[in-house]
């Protein structure tokens, strides 16, 4: 009966926005699919796939594709802070289009310096009067840590000479959604690192609105999408964990899908990199990798086009979705060691384990390192 209920509402929600006017004139996403050669077979299988990773049950399909086909009434606006452009660099590279870049540019991208060809005065005055026409209506996406305080000036903007901790407070006052996109903006990044000398904040430090963390360096543009298409189905926010993270896409730990996690059940490490285990595929955690501590999606969606991700290509995760990760996860390729008990609470977001428990978890994985040893040595 609640399946029901839930999607007799989507149903409704996504009728009446299918009766608002398109926020910029331009082709269908159904035209789209026919310009790049993907077929109607292809976007429902994409479709599938969404709503399975949203978690929701496959009878919802159907109402995941009418959504992305919505996307062109919601306005957008991404607002680039201290960072590296790497997160828009995952959603817009790519040797061949993909239907999630492909719904990116669907939607109406009111202002993104990266790819927009306003500059200047121009590029500035695109910026409030998208603000002000979508008052209340449209999402904001936030990229890169932000200075804060006496330390504001650091980042200074456009032809007016705002800082960017006034651009990120006056488009986060009249958003209807806020999404902190990427590491650095979920959670301070690089820029936040000890000893942090611009004084770099999170977006949720800037603003007193929801912000919803979506972290990675950079995160999937699955997760990126993702997050829109919840919204569009749901007008609401997903469920998150304690560091407001959706949790469709950071409840599970990288070490519980990890394609090498059978290697690490039998005691099968890497000792080394180049040695006999690395190339015969063995568990990378002695050689530093932060699975077992890291809550991402990356070991089920990977990226680039799904075709790979760190741990298949040979190297350890560095728990880059994690907070303050830059100065509790190093020395990246090195295990944590004693380290462990100071820096994986983030075990207690997902499955609520109290801090002794996780002691125990931690004791438990380096007793399950050292005994696999003992048995590969013998």
């Amino acid at each position: 009966m609640e399946k029901a209920k839930i999607f007799s509402d989507i149903t409704e929600r996504l009728d009446t926005l299918s009766q608002f006017p398109k926020v910029k004139d331009s082709s269908s996403i159904s035209e789209l699919m026919q310009e790049h050669g993907i077929s109607r077979r292809d976007f429902m299988k994409w479709a599938a796939g969404m709503t399975a990773m949203l978690s929701l049950p496959s009878a919802f399909t159907p109402l995941m594709a009418k959504a992305a086909e919505l996307t062109d009434r919601l306005p957008v606006i991404w607002l680039h802070m201290a960072e590296c452009t790497g997160c828009s660099e995952s959603l817009l590279r790519t040797d061949a289009p993909t239907i999630d870049s492909l719904i990116f540019d669907h939607i109406s991208l009111e202002y993104h310096e990266t790819i927009m060809a306003a500059a200047g005065w121009q590029a500035e005055a695109n910026l409030e009067n998208a603000i002000e026409k979508y008052k209340g209506k449209y999402i904001l996406m936030v990229e890169g840590g932000i200075p804060a305080g006496s330390s504001e000036f650091y980042l200074t903007v456009g032809p007016h000479g705002k800082r960017g901790a006034e651009h990120a407070k006056d488009a986060a006052a009249n958003a209807a959604a806020i999404f902190a996109i990427g590491t650095c903006s979920s959670f301070g990044g690089v820029q936040a690192a000890n000893p942090n000398p611009t004084n770099a904040k999170p977006l949720s430090k800037i603003t007193n609105k929801p912000v919803i963390n979506v972290p990675g360096c950079p995160p999937s543009e699955k997760n990126i999408v993702g997050n829109v298409l919840h919204y569009i189905l749901f007008g609401t926010l997903p469920a998150l964990d304690a560091y407001n993270r959706p949790k469709w896409a950071y409840g599970i730990r990288i070490h519980d899908l990890c394609e090498r996690r059978g290697r690490f059940d039998a005691g099968e490490f890497v000792q080394q990199f180049g040695d006999e285990g690395a190339k015969k595929g063995y568990c990378l955690y002695k050689v530093g990798c932060k699975g077992p501590y890291t809550f991402n999606n990356c070991s089920r969606e990977r990226f680039n086009q799904h075709t790979s991700w760190p741990i298949q290509a040979g190297h350890g995760c560095i728990g880059c979705s994690e907070p303050d990760f830059w100065d509790t996860m190093g020395t990246f390729e090195e295990p944590l060691a004693d380290k462990l008990y100071s820096s994986i609470s983030a075990d207690s977001t997902a499955d609520k384990i109290g801090i002794a428990l996780l002691t125990v978890t931690a004791v438990g994985i380096a007793a399950h390192a050292a005994i696999g040893a003992v048995k590969k040595d013998k």
